[in-house]
């Protein structure tokens, strides 16, 4: 059985590897609580950078850094998915790693992650691993048209996926076939969903309730809280996650990302081992947010409740649509986040919006 971890106590600090938006609202979260954040990203310009007790900038290949920075932390935590399995386990043999090596590595690849979610019987559309151009024609064959063909690691926002419909696009495909991908089976799918599970280090969870995504371009564009569907289905979603995140042993939060068929059926397809996107607007509409929520796992105090005060939209500002800031404010059902990014670029995330609404029946 899971055993509580020591309590980190207030006034400690917290390591945060990623500068960006999610370690800025985990930053702040952090301070709510009387702690302590300590960045360390590569990047320069790190937004999360601008609100913590301490920053680090320095390649995550960089062992001296790395040392400092264990020494400064008393449990180090990610704020994106990608920073490199090996960071995570050079640090967790110094402190406690929340999510774990094991996990990130789950996580991190496509593959790893379709497989060990297949072996825990969690219900996954049907894939094949991509190593070359005969295995894509092995897929194809095997999985029909039209299939998803997706790099296994650094793919994000839609970034690192090829929708292939016939066979002359299976052809280009694989002519410009990624090192290492893995091919899915086109799902029919009703709407995304997806559900923000924390785990404590004694296995106690708490769950918020599952959300409808849309996305424009493979970028989250709006979250609706709560999703449009049955309570029997928000119920077999929050269950199929918290089995996830038990079987990957996370402390702290994990999302998971789900497809509603158009027959009523689950299909995972992704996990984040962080807070996520689609979280945004428990920070506005939630007795605790996600962000506060992952701070109290990882530390060891007692996971906070999950109960949402309002319904909520939330829409990702995405490029130029940060110039509209000004609206927002004057706005009364309103509330507006911004990340602090100082360029703007199409699809960039800058901030995001979340409109309160009065909460519907579960």
């Amino acid at each position: 059985m899971p055993q509580r971890a020591a309590l980190i106590p207030p006034g400690r600090t917290i390591g945060i590897l990623g500068g960006g938006q999610l370690g800025r609202m985990t930053a702040i979260a952090a301070a709510r609580l009387g702690y302590r954040s300590h960045i360390y990203a590569p990047e320069a310009e790190s937004p999360a950078a601008e609100v913590a007790a301490a920053f680090t900038c320095a390649a995550y290949d960089d062992e001296d850094a790395l040392a400092r920075f264990a020494r400064d932390v008393e449990v180090v935590t990610i704020e994106f998915e990608n920073v490199p399995q090996e960071t995570l386990a050079f640090l967790a043999k110094r402190r406690p790693a929340r999510p774990h090596p094991r996990a990130l590595a789950i996580c991190q690849d496509r593959l790893a992650e379709k497989r060990f979610l297949a072996e825990h019987g969690i219900p996954v559309a049907a894939f094949r691993a991509v190593d070359g151009s005969d295995d894509l024609e092995t897929a194809a064959r095997e999985l029909g048209l039209p299939l998803v063909l997706k790099t296994r690691r650094l793919g994000y926002d839609g970034k690192g996926q090829i929708r292939v419909e016939s066979a002359d696009e299976l052809a280009r495909a694989a002519a410009t076939l990624p090192r290492g991908a893995v091919a899915e089976r086109l799902v029919d799918f009703h709407l995304e969903i997806s559900v923000i599970t924390a785990r404590g280090a004694d296995g106690a969870r708490r769950s918020y309730v599952p959300v409808e995504n849309r996305h424009e371009g493979g970028i989250l564009r709006t979250t609706l809280a709560p999703a449009p569907i049955a309570a029997a289905l928000r119920q077999e979603a929050v269950a199929l996650s918290e089995r996830i995140a038990e079987a990957l042993d996370i402390v702290g939060l994990l999302a998971v990302e789900m497809f509603v068929t158009r027959d009523g059926r689950l299909l995972v397809n992704e996990l984040a081992p962080r807070p996520h996107n689609s979280g945004h607007w428990t920070l506005d509409a939630c007795l605790v947010s996600q962000f506060e929520q992952h701070v109290r796992a990882i530390c060891g105090l007692p996971l906070g409740s999950t109960a949402r005060l309002f319904d909520a939209r939330m829409d990702n500002l995405l490029g130029a649509d940060v110039e509209s800031w000004p609206a927002h404010l004057t706005d009364p059902g309103v509330r507006l986040h911004l990340y602090g990014k100082r360029e703007v670029r199409p699809g960039r995330k800058m901030g995001h919006v979340t409109r309160l609404l009065p909460p519907g029946r579960d």
